[in-house]
């Protein structure tokens, strides 16, 4: 048998990666990860990437749209995708036996969707649909808008949904276009996660995928260097006032990103004793969403805290979050403290990997975007060697009061 925690590895002659990790259930996953998302889109086509990931499913050349949903929908698997700033993502869970039928239509769906212009239009609606539902919603939409005040004039900062002036100059040239340019095999994954023969999924995954044309990216992307720290205020017809405050952090390549992801689990991780939690909520009763959050990019990250509030708790309720920061730029955890924080972390992380979707979709983003895949064990050994003093070295420079951005929905 299989050794269940390894993962294998296989690049077809394509450029296209392919990872597995064996496990023994009667449901598996897989998926195709496309190293292209919202940044490499220019002004002009915001909201394209997201755009071709709705329209792959309504139709192809040999499959209209309903035959697309049917394919895997009438054996009971489900077959989904999402779009973010950096990658364009297809999967699917379904019974084992069902490999060989799963990988064909993510294939056909990737490489032969035709994108037809009754589909286009009547797409424009439905996404113009979901950009009005997203205003509605300030503490979904202020994510995306402190990461454009963070972000300010790079790529990074756009919305994912785009907008709707420009989404209605989309058309099938200007999406084949945009496929062109940025769909490379050298920048594409295939990651699975079931219970079959590594070899046998090689000859399947070649039988789909093995004859799409070499191609390689021809641009490197433009990194973000230039931050500065902003507060920017708005004025809006809700009932509660929302903040986030943050700065940008580590890449997901720096060795200290996992040192910043522990300190983001202290401050206002999911567990209900985060810092912000027991402050805000617990203690003072100022706010029921209170979170902090850390995200990594290629070359950069961002890390922000978020809260909703009354008006009239919103000043009080910032300045006890900034307290919450003092606290961990002056004062080094006790070992104690330390230990704590590692197993609540190690816990959650062991939580997390029992959904082997989640499992796959982390094993297939860390293959594109740095060659490698790290065990949960090898996870688990970088944080116990975190120290506190790494800790109180990265609190004093990402939560440095000076470089700290601001953004206020507040209620007229």
């Amino acid at each position: 048998m299989q050794e269940k925690s390894e993962f294998q590895y296989f690049t077809l002659s394509n450029g296209i990666r392919i990872i597995h990790r064996y496990h023994d259930n009667n449901v598996a996953h897989c998926g195709i990860i496309i190293n292209t998302g919202t940044r490499d889109e220019t002004e002009a086509e915001n909201g394209m990437a997201h755009f071709i990931e709705h329209l792959v499913f309504k139709g192809t050349k040999k499959r209209k749209a309903f035959h697309v949903l049917s394919r895997l929908e009438n054996v009971g698997a489900d077959l989904n995708a999402y779009t973010s700033k950096e990658e364009t993502c297809i999967y699917a869970s379904f019974l084992n036996k069902y490999y060989d039928r799963t990988l064909e239509l993510i294939s056909d769906i990737t490489f032969n969707s035709i994108f037809p212009e009754k589909e286009i239009e009547k797409e424009k609606d439905v996404i113009i649909d979901e950009i009005n539902s997203y205003k509605d919603s300030p503490a979904e939409e202020i994510f995306d808008e402190f990461e454009d005040v963070v972000f300010k004039g790079h790529p990074l900062g756009r919305n994912i949904l785009g907008n709707i002036k420009t989404l209605k100059t989309f058309d099938r040239e200007s999406i084949k276009t945009f496929i062109g340019n940025n769909y490379h095999t050298d920048e594409m994954v295939i990651c699975s996660v079931g219970k079959i023969n590594f070899n046998k999924l090689i000859q399947i995954i070649s039988k789909y995928f093995g004859n799409i044309p070499k191609s390689i990216r021809p641009y490197k992307r433009k990194d973000f260097i230039e931050y500065k720290a902003v507060r920017k205020e708005l004025f809006k017809g809700i009932y509660q006032s929302h903040c986030v405050i943050g700065n940008v952090a580590y890449k997901r390549s720096d060795p200290l990103k996992t040192s910043m992801y522990l300190l983001n689990n202290i401050l206002g991780g999911p567990g209900l004793n985060s810092r912000l939690n027991l402050g805000l909520r617990e203690k003072h009763g100022l706010s029921y969403n209170i979170e902090s959050n850390y995200t990594t990019y290629s070359d950069t990250g961002v890390f922000n805290i978020y809260l909703g509030t009354e008006k009239e708790f919103l000043e009080k309720s910032i300045s006890l979050v900034l307290k919450e920061l003092k606290k961990l730029r002056d004062k080094k955890l006790g070992v104690l403290q330390l230990h704590i924080a590692k197993q609540q972390f190690i816990g959650q992380l062991a939580i997390s990997y029992e959904s082997k979707l989640n499992e796959l979709l982390s094993i297939g983003k860390s293959y594109l975007s740095n060659n490698k895949v790290d065990s949960l064990k090898q996870i688990n050994q970088r944080i116990e060697i975190i120290t506190a003093e790494t800790l109180l070295e990265i609190a004093n420079k990402i939560f440095d009061k000076d470089q700290l951005s601001t953004l206020i929905y507040y209620t007229k």
